[in-house]
């Protein structure tokens, strides 16, 4: 096998944790294998971009163990808050953790599979993925990496051969296996699992595990952990509101507790700022629309506080909880000027700047990503009228962080709106033109390449 030795680093530390925190499963035996879409950026940041597609089939596809690292794939277990209704029956139910790596930087990875087949978690579900299915995870992961947002990366995305039926969308349909890279699969649902079974052993070692592999600290303290994964996810909620994202299913079990994003099933790009814009047809509510994010994020929290009870005295486990909202604001801040393409000043002049942002797109109704792409290091264009003016004036004095030279900027706004993903499926579906989906992953990375630091 032609991996990097340099890069390659196999680890097996989930098992550690003992096989009361998962279970050995195997993967479906597909009748087809045709690969879509393989991440050599991210493969290459694991030692991994060196295999042939034949490969990657093999350990992408047919799941042959990777040298080093788990000797079977684990599905593992968890519970969850779903639409806020406490559900003890969840589980990988068509994936599996099927191996684990450290990257170039010494964090601990996760190839975690999607529509991998069946599992003991699988309740009645057929335990596959539909193509569309993967492909809009593809993309979702990508546009979220290229606007700043922390997020799994998807992996691979494999053609499986089989025809699906799903009352949703139009069947049969065609199937896929997705593997994404992830620092880490544990969830807020994990902890709730322990909890639930009031498991305090496993409780602390699960804690301990978090801080130890996927913060790099070597302790056991729950208010730690809390005030840590509290940080994180209010960073999550901020860096989804800068990118005009909607995730559609913030339930605790699709929490990760290192305020990594994953797991994209209905998710939306919101076109203009409006609050009230939900990204599944079932949330009849607007539970988790897209203003109300960082409240979903902020409740999810709570549920690991209130797990984190069984070991911790109450008191310091609020205090970490009540940081949320002051944590959301200065990085929410921060990510909106980062997408302007501005340096911070002091914190009182950046918030009013941020809120002259939101009500001037509140107002206008102008699209999110054709007034960040017109106004990223320079003030908005003459087309922009007198009803910008406040965010002119708060614009004042504010220096670039980077300057417009990237080609990007001579083209058009990279969004990615609900009409062009599913005229990519269409494609796909109706001719099997990949055409239009390699282009768009271009063009993502290409804005990714323009935003970056």
């Amino acid at each position: 096998m032609p991996i990097d030795p340099q890069a390659y680093r196999p680890e097996t530390t989930i098992l550690e944790l003992g096989d009361g925190f998962y279970d050995p499963v195997a993967a479906a035996d597909f009748p087809r294998a045709v690969l879509r879409f393989r991440n050599d950026r991210a493969a290459d940041e694991v030692g991994l971009s060196t295999l042939s597609d034949e490969e990657w089939i093999a350990h992408f596809g047919r799941f042959m163990p990777l040298p080093g690292t788990l000797p079977q794939p684990l599905a593992l277990r968890y519970h969850g808050n779903q639409f806020r209704q406490y559900n003890p029956e969840l589980g990988d139910g068509r994936g599996f953790t099927f191996a684990q790596l450290r990257d170039r930087n010494g964090r601990l990875m996760d190839l975690g599979t999607k529509g991998s087949g069946q599992t003991p978690w699988s309740r009645f579900g057929d335990g596959r993925l539909t193509l569309k299915g993967g492909v809009r995870e593809v993309l979702a992961s990508e546009m979220l990496e290229a606007l700043g947002v922390p997020t799994s990366r998807n992996f691979s995305l494999i053609e499986t051969g089989e025809a699906l039926d799903r009352g949703d969308e139009p069947s049969p349909t065609r199937s896929a296996v997705l593997v994404r890279l992830s620092h880490g699969h544990i969830r807020i649902g994990t902890f709730q699992r322990l909890a639930y079974n009031r498991d305090e052993a496993g409780l602390r070692a699960l804690t301990a595990y978090v801080l130890r592999h996927l913060y790099g600290e070597d302790a056991d303290d729950p208010v730690r952990l809390l005030d840590l994964v509290v940080d994180r996810n209010a960073t999550l909620a901020a860096r989804y509101m800068a990118a005009g994202f909607v995730h559609g299913v913030l339930n605790s079990d699709n929490i990760n507790v290192t305020g990594e994003s994953f797991d994209y099933g209905p998710w939306r790009f919101a076109p203009t700022w409006d609050p009230a814009i939900v990204a599944a047809y079932f949330d009849h509510a607007g539970l988790y629309a897209f203003g109300r994010q960082p409240e979903a994020i902020h409740w999810d929290a709570m549920q690991l506080a209130v797990s984190l009870r069984q070991i911790s005295d109450a008191e310091p486990l609020i205090a970490a909880l009540d940081r949320f909202p002051d944590r959301y604001q200065r990085a929410v801040t921060s990510a909106i000027l980062w997408r302007l393409g501005r340096t911070p000043r002091d914190h009182e002049r950046d918030r009013a700047l941020v809120q002259a942002v939101e009500r001037a797109l509140r107002t206008t109704g102008t699209e999110i990503a054709r007034f960040f792409f017109d106004v990223f290091a320079t003030d908005p264009p003459a087309g922009y009228g007198t009803e910008w003016e406040e965010l002119r004036a708060a614009l004042s004095g504010y220096a670039p962080r980077k300057p417009r030279e990237h080609p990007f900027w001579s083209d058009e706004p990279c969004a990615m709106l609900i009409d062009e993903v599913e005229a990519i499926w269409s494609a796909i579906d109706r001719d099997d033109d990949w055409a239009p989906f390699h282009h768009k992953v271009h063009a993502i990375r290409q804005m990714g390449q323009a935003l970056a630091d």
